[in-house]
């Protein structure tokens, strides 16, 4: 019997942070169960107990949200790899995954959400590609709400058109919806829209959450964060990626490896699965978890590049205890920097030259 929650989404924020865990992409790939490139979903197919193993680290590390792996489960990318066929046990597949893993989390259940994201058909100057894209979107979130969806999430778009397409058809729901934007390089959205701007409209026609996902580190990520919560009053969203963008480089689809790497990927550039060298550091998390929170953003999390290790950083930085916390590290107890008075101390001298 599937458990009932006594907090929604927004119940849930009016008391708190709140923790999402996204990133299933890159997460999948490097444990060999998802094609690079192709990044599609048929993993809740192929290798459904993968799927949901992932899910329970990221629940174990922190996430209050099981967001079924969807992304990129949609009609059009079916068609791109040939199998439009499996669209519909692929998103029933995800979507009862996820909602298993949420009602068997310790105490109060996970939130579990349906997931429509960014199309790669959306055009502003073709109807036809419109209209396509809204009936992929009204198929994708009626699958969600007859799998028992808590929440929808619409992320990842980079045309303001398309988000608030999302946003209405999400709407129609009644479920609690969170939207977030993935600008390019260019800070605005495709169609020439404002970052902010598009926030402030999506608030308007009824986001619960508004706010940023992917494509932007901690730092660069933090800076159109800290702008859309001066202009909205709903609860705001950011979710980078764990990867060192810059000012000059600002997304990480063309960061540049400075490393000196002696073995360029074939492709011919660190994106997509050339970025280890770029990562940050689960302490730089923290820090932007920490800082966000302070500047009022209240939904957190990490996405493409994310392990269960990032998403413990930010729950921790905002207070939280989880059940990955009491695997927290204990410097004291290592044998060459720890502190315990057992340590010899000419093996702790070792740590000064190591």
């Amino acid at each position: 019997m599937t458990k009932i929650h006594t907090r929604n989404l927004l119940q849930r924020l009016e008391d708190g942070p709140v923790i999402c865990a996204e990133g299933f992409l890159f997460e999948l790939e490097r444990r060999g169960y998802l094609t690079a490139g192709e990044f599609v979903p048929e993993v809740a197919l192929e290798n459904p107990l993968i799927l949901e193993a992932v899910h329970r680290d990221f629940q174990h590390a922190g996430s209050d949200i099981v967001e079924a792996f969807t992304y990129n489960g949609h009609r059009e990318k079916m068609r791109v790899i040939g199998k439009e066929g499996l669209l519909e046990p692929l998103n029933r597949a995800a979507l009862q995954i996820a909602r298993r893993v949420a009602d068997s989390a310790k105490g109060e259940p996970n939130l579990m959400a349906g997931n429509i994201s960014n199309t790669n058909i959306w055009d502003p100057n073709d109807r036809k590609a419109q209209l396509q894209v809204r009936r992929m979107f009204e198929e994708m979130v009626g699958w969600a709400v007859e799998e028992g969806a808590d929440m929808l999430i619409g992320e990842t778009f980079y045309f303001a058109g398309e988000a608030l397409v999302a946003l209405e058809v999400m709407r129609q729901s009644g479920l609690p919806a969170v939207v977030t934007l993935a600008p390019m390089a260019a800070n605005e959205m495709m169609d020439g829209a404002g970052i902010v701007e598009t926030c402030q409209e999506l608030e308007q026609m009824g986001a619960d959450v508004v706010g940023l996902n992917c494509f932007r580190g901690p730092e660069i990520m933090l800076n159109d964060l800290v702008k859309i919560r001066a202009a909205v009053t709903c609860p705001v969203a950011g979710l980078p990626v764990p990867y060192r963008t810059t000012e000059a480089e600002p997304t990480f689809f063309n960061l540049t490896d400075n490393n000196g790497c002696t073995c360029p990927s074939p492709h011919g550039r660190t994106f997509p699965t050339a970025l280890d060298p770029l990562y940050v550091n689960r302490y730089e998390i923290r820090d932007f978890a920490k800082r966000a929170y302070a500047a009022g953003i209240s939904y957190l999390g990490v996405c493409c590049g994310a392990s269960p290790i990032h998403i413990r950083e930010v729950a921790e930085a905002v207070g939280r205890e989880t059940p990955a916390s009491r695997y927290s590290e204990k410097m004291e107890n290592h044998f060459m920097y720890g502190s315990h008075e057992r340590l010899p101390d000419h093996i702790k001298a070792m740590g000064g030259d190591a």
